[in-house]
């Protein structure tokens, strides 16, 4: 190949990349799909691996803009920088330089870059990063990686703010891992059950304000996680579901009691009982979800809000936790617990999680 046809192949790849970008990002300004779903429409149905956004956060926005701009001087209007690259840019919003673009990046503190979940403080703020491919499921790993992130939160003493997110832009977490789970013996599931709900009535009860950022599927494990919090902020794509019960099992991490609290106690059971993930305008609607955004401003405005509740009293916010979270949740959670210990020995759970395992449909016997 000539110098000359290398030089109109890489003219050509360039023009084409960036028009995707370009029309990318005219199809997120016109409300007509999110970030994610842009993305994974293009890596599934055009083959474009990495696309556009990713790619843009990758190559640094700033870069992306300064490409664009002489794309424009030299190929015309087509080519102009989109409204929302600008904004980005101006926010300081490069990209995985700088931890934010299109899509959010952890920069964990030293010696939590290789935990399942990583630690990231940003003065008052902290981040509590949940990165275990590919599904950021909860397994007993995670579970001790969460409380030894509490405490080291609390221990701190500076952070007055926690923010629950995803390293995985395409999933907050889809619940516990069943795997892991049908490995423990009896006395393990419920030491493990045990630690767990221990640790989520210490944040509900803590000064330290939590905030889940959902930005996409929340299930199980994972929608009790944020259910756990004291507030929820969703992505436009998130959704939020308990699924247990096509596995022959009931919810385990307080998914019986907290969700009853949030969206009072007949949805609760239909949720629970159906067992279908709820959209977050839905979530919004029935009061899981406190705020909805589009895709690309969520951790920005879980972060505002962060920095808003880190400025109130330590001392009122959490005797307001503690008053508005009372002792009927713990004696609920107590029942929850040795209803989801009957339920995970049965026959039919071990039916439910053998066929989800062997992606076949479960036969139910009532044993």
């Amino acid at each position: 190949m000539s110098t000359e046809t290398e030089l109109e192949t890489a003219e050509l790849v360039d023009r084409f990349t960036l028009k995707a970008f370009v029309e990318s990002c005219l199809v997120l300004e016109e409300g007509i799909a999110s970030v994610k779903d842009i993305d994974l429409g293009l890596m599934a149905g055009a083959g474009i691996i990495p696309p556009p956004f990713a790619r843009a956060d990758q190559a640094g926005l700033d870069e992306v803009l300064d490409r664009l701009e002489r794309a424009e001087r030299e190929w015309g209007e087509n080519f102009e920088p989109p409204t929302i690259l600008r904004r980005l840019v101006a926010q300081g919003r490069l990209g995985v330089k700088t931890g934010q673009g299109f899509f959010a990046y952890p920069q964990p503190d030293p010696g939590w870059d290789q935990k399942p979940v990583k630690l990231e403080t940003r003065g008052e703020i902290a981040i509590a990063w949940l990165d275990r491919p590919p599904a950021n499921s909860i397994s007993p790993e995670v579970v001790e990686a969460l409380i030894e992130l509490w405490a080291a939160v609390v221990e701190a003493g500076t952070v007055r703010a926690l923010v629950f997110a995803s390293g995985n832009p395409m999933l907050f977490c889809a619940g516990a891992d069943i795997k892991a789970f049908t490995k423990m013996d009896a006395a393990g599931g419920r030491e493990l059950l045990d630690r767990m709900h221990a640790w989520l009535r210490e944040m509900e009860s803590s000064s330290i304000v939590t905030i889940a950022a959902v930005n996409a599927a929340a299930l199980g494990g994972g929608c009790e996680l944020a259910m756990g919090c004291d507030l929820r902020i969703a992505a436009e794509s998130a959704s939020f579901g308990q699924p247990e019960i096509s596995l022959g099992i009931i919810p385990g991490f307080g998914g019986t009691q907290r969700l009853r609290r949030l969206v009072g106690e007949g949805k609760a059971l239909e949720l629970n009982l159906v067992g279908d993930p709820i959209a977050a305008e839905e979530a919004l609607q029935l009061g899981l979800a406190n705020r909805v955004v589009p895709d690309h401003e969520l951790l920005d405005t879980a972060l505002g809000w962060a920095r808003k509740l880190a400025g109130q009293a330590p001392l009122a916010v959490q005797q307001l936790k503690r008053a508005s979270v009372g002792a009927e949740l713990d004696a609920g959670i107590e029942a929850e617990k040795q209803a989801f210990a009957r339920a995970f020995g049965s026959q039919d759970a071990r039916e439910g999680i053998a066929a989800f395992l062997e992606k076949r449909s479960p036969k139910f016997q009532g044993r």
